[in-house]
Order: C-alpha cells, then sequence, then structure tokens
C-alpha cells in the first residue's frame, strides 16, 4: 500500500474532507490531493512534501515519525545544508558605511561653495557697515558735543554692551550645550529592545510565544531568507502582513512595519532558513529551528521601558 492511500484511506476513516483537512493544516487542496495520488512531484520540494505528509498525518491521527520511516523509500529525502546567515544589522552597518563615505565626498563641494558665498556676504556687509558709520560720524548731530566732552563715558558704554552681548551668547550657547547633552543622556539611558520565551511550544508542530520589551513607538521587523521558505505573518486583529505562501531569498529583506500592534503570528515553514529581527534585535527560535524546521510563534510586542 502507498503512503497516499495509507492518509487517504486514514482521512475517510474519520470522515474529514478535503476542504476541512485544508482549513486544519493550512495547506492547499491541491497538494493534498497530490499526496493522496502520490505525485510527489507537485509538491515545493522535498522538505515541503516531508512536512505536508506529517501535518497531513497529524490531523487523520496517524504517527507522523512512524508513517515516515514505514514508507522511508517511498517518500522524498532531504539534505542537510550549512549556509551562513547574515542578520540585518550586519548588513545595514556595511550598506551605512559605504552611503556614509559617499555622501561625505559629494557633499564637501557644496560645503565649500556656501562658505565662500558666506565670507562673500559678511565682507559686503562689513564694509557698507563701516561707510554708514563714516558718514554718520561726519553729519553734525546735538549729541556731538557730548560726545567729544565725554569720551571715557562713551567707551564704558560701548565697552558694557559688548559686555553683555558676550555673556547673552554664552549663556545661548550653554543652554544649547546642555539641552544636547539632555538628549544624549536619555538615548543612552534607553534600554535597549530584547525578547524572552513566554511559552515554548512542543509536539511536531510547536506553538509558541515570544516577548518583545522595550520595543518603542517604531517597531520594524526585517525577514531574511537564505533559501525557500513557507510563511505567514499576520496580526491578532486581523491584518496580513505577508500572505501564506513561498518566501524567497530574492524577495529578502522584507521590511514589516509592526507600530501600534500588540501581538504578531508568524507561521514558518522552513526556519532554519529564515532570519527574523526587530529593531535591530534578531529573534531567536524558542525550539531550535533544525530539531523543528516547522514552528508557530506569536510574537507579544511591550512597547513600555521596564
Amino acid at each position: 500500500m502507498e503512503i497516499g492511500v495509507r492518509l487517504k484511506e486514514a482521512r475517510e476513516a474519520k470522515n474529514i474532507s478535503l476542504e476541512s483537512l485544508q482549513e486544519s493544516t493550512k495547506i492547499q487542496k491541491r497538494y493534498l490531493m497530490a499526496i493522496e495520488e502520490g505525485n510527489m512531484k507537485i509538491l515545493p520540494g522535498k522538505f515541503y512534501a516531508r512536512a505536508f505528509i506529517k501535518e497531513y498525518a497529524n490531523a487523520v491521527g496517524l504517527d507522523p515519525d512512524e508513517l515516515l520511516e514505514e514508507y522511508k523509500e517511498e517518500v522524498p529525502k532531504t539534505e542537510e545544508q550549512e549556509e551562513v546567515q547574515y542578520t540585518r544589522m550586519q548588513r545595514t552597518r556595511k550598506s551605512g558605511n559605504t552611503e556614509k563615505s559617499s555622501s561625505h565626498s559629494s557633499i564637501l563641494p557644496t560645503i565649500i561653495t556656501v562658505i565662500l558665498v558666506i565670507g562673500i556676504l559678511f565682507a559686503a556687509w562689513y564694509f557698507i557697515k563701516q561707510s554708514m558709520g563714516n558718514d554718520e560720524s561726519n553729519a553734525p548731530s546735538e549729541e556731538e558735543d557730548i560726545i567729544i566732552t565725554n569720551p571715557e563715558n562713551s567707551q564704558e558704554n560701548a565697552s558694557g554692551n559688548e559686555d553683555n552681548e558676550s555673556n547673552e551668547d554664552e549663556s545661548t550657547t550653554d543652554d544649547a550645550d546642555q539641552e544636547e547633552t539632555n538628549e544624549q543622556e536619555q538615548e543612552e539611558n534607553q534600554p535597549e529592545p530584547s525578547f524572552s520565551v513566554v511559552e515554548e511550544g512542543t509536539g511536531s508542530t510547536p506553538v509558541s510565544t515570544v516577548a518583545l520589551d522595550n520595543a518603542g513607538d517604531e517597531i520594524t521587523a526585517t525577514l531574511e531568507a537564505t533559501s525557500d521558505t513557507w510563511l505567514l505573518v499576520e496580526s491578532e486583529d486581523g491584518e496580513t502582513f505577508f500572505e501564506e505562501g513561498m518566501f524567497t531569498s530574492d524577495q529578502s529583506p522584507l521590511e514589516i512595519d509592526l507600530s501600534g500592534k500588540e501581538r504578531i503570528f508568524f507561521k514558518i515553514g522552513n526556519a532554519s532558513n529564515l532570519t527574523i529581527t526587530i529593531n535591530g534585535v534578531e529573534m531567536e527560535y524558542p525550539v531550535d529551528a533544525n530539531a523543528k524546521v516547522r514552528q508557530d510563534i506569536w510574537l507579544e510586542i511591550n512597547q513600555e521601558t521596564e
């Protein structure tokens, strides 16, 4: 008896329709029919053939491990591959350094031009002011006798005004420096986002819960795949960020704005090939991704600082 026939008989014995099975396993009906007919070539790949068969077996009450062992010659085999995964922070830093270097090179001529223009305007203003001052000093006025007969008072007043202006400038500079220092201290004291495992899932398809603390107001998740993986990302209130289907390395990196959300559901078909980074911090899988390649994870977002 073939494995597809065995699964179909178990399904019919429990009076489960293909539509109901599709709903419970989240596997498309055409893939379920292909398994029953033994047409494994239709499935996305060797890994998904084994994963879909396990899901089917669980749904109809069969032991998936015993079933795969019994029909091991019929079920496609997978090979483990060692792949180097890069986190989003590594790519971002590399990209950021390149952009900064290029930006500095392109901005330098502009800065020099602006400085020259400011220098020319300042020189023109200075000469105009000097010319106006000479004209006013040559014109007769009622205060001319006072200025001439009391030069010391005039000098003292001028000196006092300069001191006042200097003190005001220093006070303004000190206030600006203090404000900048306060902002820097607040940024340094702001705790970084961190993950913690609330509940570690069990079984052939573990469903785990992970908490993200100190998330802040703006939350960005970055998903990177080194190979094809099955993926679904949606919020508890029903908003879908990535509709269930294949997520490839060509689509990476995928950035998702999760700001304002409290609970996010990730359904991952090949966890070892997918890296999830939120606000620059990589989320570790609660269950070993190599041991349980299919994982369902609820992410609880806590924006408040501990």
